[in-house]
């Protein structure tokens, strides 16, 4: 896994500040008011921290934002970097300022001056998420992310706060890691081996073979991964933090390379299908995260991990097959292939698992970035309170969350003459028919959200907190849904 920016945490050193390495870093309220550090800070660099406090370019920038001196007299440090965050700012501007700092010290080593400020953790997770660089298949791999020395009132308290941010970082890293990572290198087989390896942090992890879904009757799943060479994977991974009590389930698409199948893809584009296992890779993140935090919550974890090619063997339009539950299916589009897979995961985690709630994340439709874009993730749930619960998560941790609707006339899309339901409804609402399809394999009573993250796994620019491509989009806000609500004591 691409290792996290190293952060150390220390009592307030002033004396050290003349000496300090790389940049340092100081924050400042709209007001202007220079803290105890700021003001040595400002006597060391003979005024000049503030009267760039008072120039205009300060006053413009949002909570956040940062400002830099390159070269200041009286330092050893490259630079002093100016961040304009105010005491009692909000979690978003605190990961901002971390963020702004990440980019405007690049490599550098960082000095942090946080002083008194309760807002440390989130600082840091704000800049070492934004110090992230998947560079595992570079030559050139450039300069590794300097340590970060954090300068504290109280270290102690500061690290400790800290080390939650710091285990969702590593949970955000990994499913990075895995969206980043080329279909060559990230084959099913490879995929299932990294997370066996989930099982030196304590999570117990099982893999189904084809075998063994074959007995089990996943038609469904198994239609989809004829065409390839890479075998069909089943992980479970069960992280048993709460007691007695019923699980959450999180199931994940995990399609590590989509063709298409023989309802082929258009060649423009589809060296992205590398990211169509997103699904599965949140919740592997999101798994680690939570071994990593020692969630006191029972989490289920399941991915079905397969490759969507075109070959003799495939599924072809037309293809009728029987999913575990027992519904046959009519696959009318093998490009509509990560609902069979979910359908047979779904249908199998209740099963097993007996969750108390469940919820499926999936890069499933190209109508939901036609719908929301890159800044939302489709949200539709078949238990009110469940799925609010799960948008105010999201809304907390500032990833975006959209709901949407179910409806029979989505559901009248997907019927037809020669099967229990087919697997696509065509272009109209694509989105809620695919929701619809799943619907169908997942029991009355069990609160449930299908998350579409099609449009926020992997994106074409750079965001608050991530590069372009892979952003790990869910890990925070599935951790804290189950921190508040699932988690015991």
């Amino acid at each position: 896994m691409t290792e996290l920016r190293p952060v150390s945490f220390t009592a307030t050193d002033l004396d050290a500040l003349a000496k300090a390495p790389g940049r340092i870093a100081v924050f400042v309220p709209a007001d202007g008011k220079l803290s105890p550090g700021a003001r040595r800070l400002n006597k060391l660099c003979k005024g000049a921290l503030e009267r760039a406090v008072g120039s205009e370019r300060f006053e413009k920038l949002a909570q956040g934002d940062a400002l830099s001196l390159a070269w200041p007299a009286g330092l050893e440090a490259d630079g002093i970097d100016i961040v304009k965050l105010d005491k009692k700012a909000d979690t978003a501007a605190a990961r901002k300022s971390g963020s702004a700092l990440a980019r405007a010290g690049g490599s550098a080593a960082l000095t942090v001056l946080a002083e008194a400020r309760g807002d440390t953790a989130e600082i840091v997770l704000g800049l070492v998420l934004r110090s992230y660089r998947f560079t595992r298949h570079k030559s050139d791999k450039g300069d590794a992310p300097g340590a970060v020395t954090i300068h504290s009132a109280k270290p102690d308290a500061a690290e400790t706060a800290a080390a939650t941010a710091l285990a969702l970082a590593e949970g955000v890293s990994f499913t990075r890691d895995l969206v980043n990572e080329p279909a060559n290198v990230l084959t099913t087989s490879e995929f299932a081996a990294r997370l066996v390896a989930l099982s030196e942090l304590g999570i117990e992890v099982e893999v189904l073979e084809e075998d063994h879904m074959r007995e089990l009757g996943m038609g469904s799943f198994l239609s989809v991964s004829q065409g390839s060479e890479s075998p069909a994977k089943l992980v479970v991974m069960r992280w048993k933090g709460g007691g007695d009590e019923a699980p959450l389930a999180l199931v994940g698409k995990g399609v590590v390379f989509d063709t298409g199948g023989i309802s082929l893809k258009p060649s423009a584009g589809m060296e992205t299908m590398t990211m169509d296992m997103g699904g599965a890779g949140v919740v592997a993140g999101t798994m680690r995260a939570l071994a990593r935090r020692n969630a006191r919550a029972n989490v289920t974890g399941l991915v079905g991990l397969v490759e969507n090619m075109p070959d003799g063997r495939a599924s072809r339009p037309g293809d009728i097959v029987t999913s575990m539950k027992g519904d046959t299916i009519e696959i009318v589009n093998t490009d509509a292939e990560g609902r069979l897979v979910l359908a047979d995961v779904l249908w199998y985690a209740q099963e097993t698992e007996k969750p108390a709630a469940m919820i499926d994340l999936a890069t499933l439709t190209g109508a939901c970035i036609v719908a929301l874009g890159h800044d939302h993730a489709a949200v539709l749930g078949t238990d009110d309170g469940f799925t609010e619960d799960l948008l105010a998560a999201a809304k907390a941790e500032g990833e975006g969350a959209w709901r949407m609707p179910f409806g029979p006339g989505y559901a009248d899309l997907i019927k037809t003459p020669l099967a229990d339901v087919k697997n696509s409804g065509g272009r109209p609402a694509g989105t809620l028919t695919a929701a619809e399809f799943l619907k169908r394999f997942v029991k009355d009573d069990l609160p449930w959200c299908h998350i579409d993250i099609a449009g926020v796994a992997h994106v074409p620019k750079d965001q608050v907190l991530s590069a372009k491509g892979a952003t790990g989009w869910g890990v925070l806000t599935l951790n804290r849904l189950i921190a508040e609500h699932f988690e015991q004591g």
